[in-house]
């Protein structure tokens, strides 16, 4: 892609993770949390407050950008969208704002980011061949790997939006009845195979009325963006409650999130092909036309130690067709509707994308920090980072970070 863009004048963030080809959102607060939340736009090691920058310039734009959650600008729509970040852009690249825009940069190292926006509903996916078939491999051995649906549709579950939680919340332990296979009857008491799943989000900016349908080529003028994703899985819970309906309390008790979305549009450079659907023909409603994944590495550390590197752009499912297969039935979307790709994995030992995957069920623990592992315990900390190709090198998709604590 051939990058036009004008060079910023905010020191240090030329050629950085958060030049203006990146420009993604967050709410933010001072570092205490006591004042009013905001909308603000990360440039390099600063953050924009676009709240006062619209009050001294753009005041009709005051009721999208200062306020405390993102879902008056996601309902704005596209349009909006694209005369928003211009506005940004010419802020931070126009020699002649600088004086003025000056003011209203804050330094990241002292602001405290919220919820970026307040969650309607929210649907997890299983969009990885390479996670389902280890999953299938680790908890089926004797039979085949992936289900005879896998390849026909994106599988999914209806989460809880509810306990979705911004990067940095601690996530507590939790308890529920478990049954390994050696016993005879489920006992209650703490998970003790509590477990990651690093994955990519994608935050809905319009609705959708009940009835109506969203197709493929619809899906840039929904989504407004993404963001990294810790859906964090208790195993032993999930394997003695999910047969036949699926996840229910092995998730639902914590989901983290990003607190930075990062458009669609600073992610055009990073548009691939997706790697399969050639053997299994998809039904109409979910083909696409041109290069409908994306390139985009994730880092996995716990305690300090990178264990995986999961590739986004090894995925099966495209966002695109989740989101047409989501709205295939006539159901709703509303603003601030989130859904998640499910694991990110890919084809090697170290592109595993959960810990489940990487002990392969427990049974081959890897190592961090020296020591060997399999699943959490209690005070361990885990950092999901994110990065992809932009219009003028790599930029920065933020972090999803969460330390757990023991049962309560």
């Amino acid at each position: 892609m051939t990058d036009t863009q004008p060079q910023t004048w905010v020191d240090g963030a030329a050629g950085s993770l958060y030049d203006v080809d990146n420009l993604p959102y967050a709410v933010v607060t001072d570092a205490a949390g006591t004042t009013p939340a905001r909308v603000g736009v990360r440039i390099g090691e600063h953050v924009l407050d676009l709240g006062a920058a619209a009050r001294a310039l753009r005041a009709e734009w005051t009721p999208l950008l200062d306020v405390d959650r993102l879902n008056p600008l996601l309902a704005a729509g596209a349009t909006t969208w694209a005369e928003v970040r211009a506005w940004v852009l010419d802020l931070l690249t126009d020699p002649g704002r600088r004086e003025q825009a000056q003011a209203w940069l804050l330094p990241l190292a002292e602001v405290t980011c919220r919820l970026p926006f307040e969650v309607a509903d929210y649907v997890d996916y299983y969009a990885s061949e390479h996670h389902a078939s280890n999953v299938g491999r680790i908890l089926r051995p004797d039979s085949d790997p992936l289900f005879p649906n896998w390849k026909h549709l994106p599988v999914g579950y209806h989460g809880r939006a509810g306990s979705i939680v911004v990067s940095g919340t601690p996530v507590r332990r939790p308890s529920g009845q478990r049954k390994a296979p050696t016993e005879d009857l489920p006992t209650y008491g703490p998970s003790r195979r509590l477990d990651i799943e690093a994955e990519l989000g994608f935050v809905v900016g319009r609705s959708v009325p009940l009835g109506e349908r969203v197709p493929t080529s619809a899906y840039a003028e929904t989504v407004f963006g993404v963001t990294g994703v810790n859906d964090w899985s208790a195993r032993d819970i999930q394997a003695w409650e999910y047969v036949p309906l699926g996840p229910n309390l092995a998730k639902s008790f914590a989901t983290s999130i990003g607190a930075w979305i990062t458009p669609l549009v600073a992610l055009d450079a990073a548009r691939v092909p997706l790697p399969g659907q050639d053997d299994v023909p998809v039904l109409p409603y979910l083909r696409e036309e041109g290069p409908s994944g994306y390139d985009i590495d994730v880092e996995v550390e716990l305690n300090g130690t990178v264990v995986a590197r999961p590739p986004y752009r090894s995925m099966y499912w495209s966002p695109a067709q989740m989101l047409a297969h989501l709205t295939v039935n006539g159901a709703a979307l509303r603003v601030g509707d989130f859904y998640a790709s499910g694991t990110i994995s890919g084809p090697e030992k170290d592109q595993r994308g959960s810990f489940l995957e990487l002990s392969w069920g427990g049974q081959e623990p890897f190592v961090a920090g020296g020591a060997e592992r399999t699943f959490l315990e209690d005070g361990d900390e885990v950092v999901l980072r994110y990065t992809a190709p932009g219009a003028r090198g790599r930029i920065g998709l933020g972090e999803v970070r969460g330390k757990i604590l023991p049962t309560s």
